[in-house]
């Protein structure tokens, strides 16, 4: 009989010791893998690239069932799944935010959901309706924390007796979720993205719940930097903005990963919304080159490729307020007038240019 892993869903063996599944006890729940993890926070085997996303997509196409489309809020642009509606045709897709409780208060739930809406329009999505949730890790279950109840509602109103299956991106915290709908620790849960290695089925009340691999999007710096770096780069708390008034052409300098030059400042406001792992460097525009050929790796760390692998991006004209979104590490707000914005970062990287969410 195959027995699975129950916390990624691989089937489980004895015989190759380098292969997933692999455990050294035959009656063994978890395979290494997933032990480690839990255990020690160490990966093993690295599958953060390895996940064949459109033959996920087309295993939960072929499904009966009320699709939970899970997305990290605070890194909303990376999770973004770019004809999901073509990919998963005819189903009903609730979106679920996840992380809520990485975003400051002073963001309400009303003018999130505002947001999500509008972005979703802005790219073409359609869903049947969002859930707004945070803090699952730890007090899924606390009075003050109605999560849980509203995902569940949102299931009985559009399940229509069918099973559900949760997917997203990487580290969107599906199994977080699942863990917490169950009251369980049964899933595998971590920083690393590509925890979940295969379909996993939970029964739950009277249906299934499924959960699925990670999607992978190859222009997520969170993708490509080193395993030993998550804990650096991913908040696990909530995020302090760091606050910068400009009055000349200036540049912030996220570590040795992003670059950006905001040029033809008149009175210009910059939060950071990153992780506080990441150092912020803030300098004169004009001597930004210099600065990066001098400390690059350096000063100007952690980076990810060299710094002839550096990919422009571009914004001209801004009067109002924008968001800088570096996909995988978080963003900057601007606010003010300015001539222009340039973004350098890692050649795998992506950049978005939006109205600002806060």
């Amino acid at each position: 009989m195959t027995r699975k892993c129950k916390g990624c869903g691989v089937v489980l063996q004895s015989e190759d010791a380098k292969a997933l599944g692999y455990t050294p006890k035959k009656d063994a729940d978890l395979c290494q893998r997933c032990f480690r993890i839990i255990h020690y926070d160490d990966v093993t085997i690295s599958m953060k690239q390895g996940i064949d996303s459109y033959e996920v997509l087309q295993k939960i196409q072929a499904m009966n069932a009320l699709v939970l489309w899970v997305v990290d809020v605070f890194d909303f642009e990376a999770n973004m799944l770019h004809g999901i509606n073509r990919h998963l045709l005819g189903k009903d897709i609730v979106l679920v935010a996840t992380k809520r409780d990485l975003l400051p208060a002073t963001l309400g739930n009303e003018k999130l959901g505002k947001f999500i809406l509008s972005r979703l329009k802005e790219l073409g999505i359609v869903v049947s309706g969002i859930v707004i949730c945070g803090d699952l890790a730890k007090h899924a279950h606390e009075e003050y924390n109605d999560s849980i109840e509203q995902v569940e509602q949102a299931i009985d109103y559009y399940r229509k007796g069918r099973d559900v299956v949760v997917m997203g991106m990487a580290n969107a915290g599906k199994s977080t979720l699942l863990n917490a709908m169950c009251d369980s620790r049964q899933l595998t849960t971590s920083r690393h993205p590509g925890t979940t290695l295969d379909v996993n089925a939970i029964l739950h009340h009277d249906y299934l719940l499924y959960d699925t691999p990670g999607l992978t999007r190859e222009d997520s710096l969170l993708t490509h930097v080193d395993d030993r770096l998550l804990k650096q780069v991913i908040p696990l708390k909530l995020l302090k903005p760091r606050v910068y008034q400009l009055y000349e052409a200036s540049t912030m300098s996220l570590g040795g990963l992003v670059r950006l030059d905001l040029i033809g400042c008149e009175q210009v406001s910059c939060v950071a919304y990153f992780s506080e792992n990441l150092k912020l460097h803030r300098s004169k525009q004009p001597k930004a080159e210099e600065l990066w050929k001098k400390h690059y790796a350096e000063m100007l760390s952690p980076t990810i490729a060299s710094l002839e692998e550096q990919q422009r991006f571009e914004h001209h004209g801004v009067d109002g307020k924008l968001d800088v979104v570096i996909h995988g590490l978080g963003w900057f707000c601007i606010s003010g007038k300015l001539d222009e914005i340039v973004v350098y970062v890692p050649k795998n990287g992506n950049v978005t240019f939006r109205k600002a969410m806060i």
